[in-house]
């Protein structure tokens, strides 16, 4: 990986850093850097979660570094839109659980990265925005749609179209992030939940995690035949067959992923 976008595993969890001081500013290289490494870690059959956070006290992520956009070049925003919304896109996909550790200001591209990942944990300082409205620009990786479908359409509006930002505890509050810590504890307390799921069967977490995300674009009409569909398939794995005999012999799983 890049020194601006650093990798490191514990167990079965993947941490990656985003190291772009002093913001932790989105660069095309660590976009697409970003979506080589989702890839690699969906690859990894020891890696069941992913928790990303930024580098610094201050920062989780800025977003872009507007100079790319200075110049007004139409090709330029074609070629950043698509990096960005290919690689925040992938990591909606991660087949495991993504876990956003929010230590500081989320802004922007800075907040949809967050806003692709399944959990957010936001530090008690941190504050949230997708200011691109101010600038003459609107969100292109995700941001209307995934803030939209977290927090609804009202609060959607309120922070996209009148430009306001959340503290910590408001974001909470509408169900933008599941949890807020103390300063400086949203990676550990990332970490800690995403140990949780390594309880969880791997392909048992990639089925479900399909299904509920499959609620943003289908009918229920549609899901519900396909959960019945999915669960039968699980029989085909032998984490099912080691999750149901673990449980009757009164110990626990070893999973193997498959």
């Amino acid at each position: 990986m890049s020194a601006q976008l650093k990798l490191e595993k514990q167990g079965n969890t993947a941490v990656i850093t985003m190291s772009n001081p002093p913001a932790n500013t989105w660069t095309r290289d660590t976009l697409v850097g970003l979506k080589e490494l989702v890839n690699e870690l969906n690859a990894d059959k020891n890696i069941y979660a992913l928790v990303i956070t930024g580098e610094g006290e201050k920062f989780f992520s800025a977003g872009a570094d507007l100079n790319v956009f200075a110049s007004g070049d139409k090709g330029v925003a074609a070629d950043m839109s698509r990096v960005f919304g290919e690689a925040f896109e992938t990591l909606s996909d991660f087949r495991g659980v993504s876990i956003a550790a929010i230590n500081g200001f989320a802004m922007g591209g800075g907040l949809e990265v967050a806003l692709a990942c399944d959990i957010r944990i936001a530090e008690a300082q941190a504050q949230m925005a997708l200011p691109e409205a101010k600038v003459g620009l609107l969100p292109c990786a995700g941001g209307t749609q995934n803030l939209s479908w977290l927090v609804g359409e009202g609060w959607a509006k309120r922070m996209i179209l009148c430009g306001e930002r959340l503290k910590a505890d408001k974001a909470q509050q509408i169900g933008l992030v599941e949890e807020v810590v103390e300063t400086g504890e949203a990676l550990n307390a990332a970490i800690a939940l995403a140990e949780k799921v390594g309880e969880q069967s791997p392909v048992a977490v990639t089925a479900c995690k399909a299904l509920i995300q499959k609620g943003r674009t289908g009918t229920i009409n549609s899901a519900l035949p396909l959960e019945r569909e999915l669960f039968v398939t699980l029989f085909d794995t032998q984490d099912q067959k080691e999750g149901v005999n673990a449980f009757l012999e009164k110990r626990k799983p070893n999973w193997v992923n498959g």
